[in-house]
């Protein structure tokens, strides 16, 4: 598990909500507290887009792709106040997951890994990243976290997030 900082909060939240900074991630689930609380459920819905017609060809996952969801997400905060508080729990896709774990790691099994996870919170004008996993199994081992955390922090330099570990 890594803890992050990041530096540039308006850098951020423009890559989050409006570019593609972490399109190759599932919402799992998400909280936004303005005037009122908005509780969301990533849960993906197939029936949503087959209603009424047969032969819909939509790629799902478990849950919601960010990149279908942000521009809802910004249509609850935008206005002159920023939110109180904004918490979501991302997913890496899980080809993005087998990539990375095939590139870092040939040859290992990481198949007991569900979920590679990025907490993101903002609050009180700051923005803090966790990563972590979810296994299918306990495991001694903390190769594919230390992989994950290694990956995460390359990811978000290579596209200009600015970041510090927290202790």
């Amino acid at each position: 598990m890594l803890a992050l900082k990041v530096k540039d909060v308006k850098n951020f939240m423009s890559g989050f909500l409006a570019g593609s900074l972490f399109d190759p991630f599932l919402m799992v689930e998400g909280t936004v507290v303005t005037s009122i609380t908005y509780n969301l459920d990533g849960s993906f819905n197939p029936h949503f887009f087959t209603q009424g017609s047969e032969n819909v060809d939509i790629e799902t996952y478990d849950y919601q792709p960010w990149s279908d969801t942000k521009a809802s997400v910004y249509s609850l905060i935008k206005g002159t106040n920023p939110p109180l508080l904004m918490r979501f729990m991302l997913e890496l896709k899980p080809e993005k997951a087998l990539e990375m774990f095939e590139k870092s790691a040939p040859g290992e099994d990481f198949s007991y890994v569900k979920a590679l996870i990025l907490n993101i919170k903002y609050e009180n004008g700051a923005i803090t990243l966790t990563s972590g996993s979810s296994t299918s199994t306990f495991v001694m081992s903390h190769d594919a976290d230390n992989i994950w955390d290694k990956n995460i922090q390359k990811y978000l330099a290579g596209k200009g997030v600015e970041f510090e570990i927290m202790s």
